[in-house]
């Protein structure tokens, strides 16, 4: 899904009740472990972006939040690294005002963010002028990441539905003192598994299937990517990351959705991540070995995709 396209309102509620964690910012590795903060700060600070911005609108809205949780694992990176933080999401719905007042509602959100010397992450002058306009910004120097949006109620009488989210930077919560991958890892981190491991054969098989599933080829390895035996307080992993070829914008929508289908066929534990780039990740679980499964797209045009796998985790039926 393109944000610079209008949402229907529909979109944007099926995509608000998933929203329980985080999208594809980066930090470089320094600010990762710099970040620390707890859940309520983090809260505190995305509600009090969103105020900023709502409180001073005419006519005055009433805020609905949407989403059963607001903190959730940093995931989905492009590096594919594992990480210990964590990411705050808020997602509203600007109600009791009628819907010719939606566009309005997201050009005021804007005007006020900047008044507060907030900065354009992407947005032109098409997204603002038209009958849906959408915008995205961040805050300085403390990187939350918000969005206003228009969704479509009635195109022909320029309806919507205006929405605000707020995403927070990634944070290290209180008594952690490094973020995993934030900066490289020491050769006792990382090793490379044996082909013959159970858990390498599992991780290759899943791999294998959720290839089949996206239908889309596979890159040359990149940098960071392949297999590796990831060792940490929780034990042992086999960690297997790779990458599609640069897909067009609707065949990377189309892949991801085929490996959601995939999963969900299969009886994975699936849930859908609300991500920078717009395009939900998937993450899913498998019921019997304990497999994590992450599907992405990437800003390189790919679809990105980590499979990590305990390494003395029971044998899987179908790997």
């Amino acid at each position: 899904m393109n944000p610079r396209k209008a949402f229907s309102a529909a979109a944007l509620l099926a995509l608000t009740v998933t929203v329980t964690a985080c999208g594809t910012q980066e930090d470089d590795g320094e600010t990762a472990k710099q970040v620390t903060m707890n859940e309520q700060q983090a809260t505190d600070r995305a509600e009090e972006i969103i105020h900023q911005a709502v409180d001073v609108m005419s006519p005055q809205p009433t805020l609905e939040r949407f989403g059963p949780a607001t903190v959730g694992p940093c995931i989905a990176r492009d590096d594919h690294g594992p990480d210990d933080r964590l990411q705050v999401t808020l997602f509203y719905k600007l109600t009791g005002v009628p819907g010719s007042e939606a566009k309005n509602l997201v050009l005021q959100a804007r005007d006020a963010w900047l008044k507060q010397g907030y900065k354009y992450n992407s947005s032109n002058e098409e997204d603002m002028s038209g009958p849906f306009p959408w915008v995205s910004m961040r805050t300085e120097p403390d990187d939350f990441w918000m969005e206003g949006i228009t969704g479509v109620l009635d195109r022909a009488k320029g309806e919507g539905l205006a929405t605000l989210k707020v995403i927070s930077p990634c944070f290290l919560p209180p008594g952690k003192t490094k973020a995993s991958g934030a900066a490289p890892a020491g050769p006792a981190a990382y090793e490379a598994p044996s082909p013959d491991d159970p858990a390498t054969r599992r991780a290759l098989a899943h791999s294998s299937r959720i290839y089949d599933a996206l239908q889309a080829g596979s890159a040359p390895t990149q940098p960071g990517e392949g297999l590796s035996t990831v060792r940490d307080e929780s034990g042992a992993s086999v960690h297997h990351t790779w990458s599609t070829e640069p897909l067009p914008e609707g065949e990377r929508v189309a892949a991801v959705a085929r490996a959601q289908t995939f999963f969900q066929s299969a009886g994975w534990t699936v849930r859908r991540v609300p991500t920078v780039e717009g395009t939900p990740a998937v993450v899913a679980g498998h019921p019997g070995d304990r497999t994590v499964a992450q599907v992405a797209t990437s800003t390189t045009g790919a679809v990105r995709v980590a499979v990590t796998t305990p390494a003395n985790g029971p044998a899987s039926a179908d790997a």
